[in-house]
């Protein structure tokens, strides 16, 4: 999903004041930055770094998949499709 975002045009409303806060989840560049510990390397994302200096900014790894109780219902979604699947009635059906 990072690549959906146009982070310049972030940058430019947060510099502007259209935008007041901005948390992110997601990053273009996401895999090469978050999927593993990259504390002791200096940054070399111009853009993120950008990002970074706003005290309004929030970013985080994409991780809300994470807890308890999205694990369960990723778990019960996945029994239910292949439950269905078996019975004959498949559900979330892609044609």
């Amino acid at each position: 999903r990072g690549a959906l975002v146009n982070t310049p045009a972030l940058i430019d409303a947060l510099k502007s004041g259209q935008l007041g806060y901005l948390g992110l989840d997601v990053y273009e560049e996401e895999a090469q930055l978050f999927f593993e510990d990259r504390s002791d390397l200096p940054l070399q994302d111009d853009v993120l770094a950008r990002l970074l200096t706003f005290p309004n900014v929030v970013i985080t790894a994409h991780q809300a998949f994470l807890t308890k109780e999205a694990l369960g219902a990723i778990a019960q979604t996945t029994l239910d499709n292949i439950t269905g699947w078996a019975a004959g009635s498949p559900q979330n059906l892609v044609q």
